[in-house]
């Protein structure tokens, strides 16, 4: 069995491409998804990729946040279907309230990019599971709005319930509350993340090839890879 990712094309995307090669790279087949069609056609899981979707009106990931597509993708999620979120992505899910905070302009007010140092805090989700516990990895990162922000109690809560993914080390590039680069839900299957895995999968264009473990891991739920 192959397992089939679906990769999501709103208006102003511009790492779909890339996330549809990291899917190939880890194993699987990616399947475009358009935003105008509420149909998922039958995939195993889904990713939002990185971009400026709608141009990043009202806020980043509020427009996208009520196509067609994602419409189904908030039931499916809930129901389990593996969903990763990455930058833009990541935005769309705290619109969608898959997610808890938002993310906001960085405390700079400058767009960054840049190869970041992360700690992955936990292998117990969909995306993670090939990864260690505390294990360090380098993938790019570049951002504009990219300050994850919660209140206190909601942080503590990700905290307590182990679902702080990764955290940013060595420079917090954002401003992000508790150098947090990315969050799950409570069931593990959805997770956001801000810096992009997707140009970390191969030695010819990455910096590394760290970011591949998230597109292995969701194969290692969906097929046992």
């Amino acid at each position: 069995m192959t397992a089939r990712i679906g990769v999501v094309t709103f208006p102003g995307s511009l790492d779909d491409r890339d996330a549809q090669r990291a899917v190939r790279i880890a194993g699987a087949e990616p399947v475009a998804l358009w935003h105008g069609d509420s149909s998922l056609h039958g995939v195993d899981g889904v990713v939002l990729p990185g971009g400026f979707s709608y141009g990043d009106y009202l806020r980043c990931g509020a427009i996208s946040r009520f196509s067609p597509v994602m419409e189904t993708i908030i039931s499916e999620a809930q129901g389990g279907l593996p969903v990763l979120g990455i930058c833009n992505g990541f935005q769309i899910l705290c619109e969608s309230h898959l997610l808890p905070g938002a993310l906001t302009r960085n405390d700079h007010l400058h767009f960054i990019c840049r190869d970041q140092r992360l700690r992955i805090e936990t292998s117990d989700t969909a995306w993670t599971s090939s990864y260690e516990a505390g294990q360090e990895i380098v993938v790019p990162l570049k951002n504009g709005e990219g300050g994850y922000v919660a209140d206190e109690r909601t942080l503590d809560m990700l905290e307590a319930e182990g679902r702080v993914v990764a955290r940013y080390l060595e420079l917090n590039p954002n401003g992000s509350r508790r150098d947090i680069a990315g969050i799950s839900n409570a069931a593990g299957n959805v997770v956001g993340l801000m810096p992009h895995p997707e140009h970390a999968v191969e030695p010819l264009t990455g910096p590394t090839t760290d970011g591949l473990g998230f597109f292995t891991s969701v194969l290692k739920k969906l097929v046992g890879a």
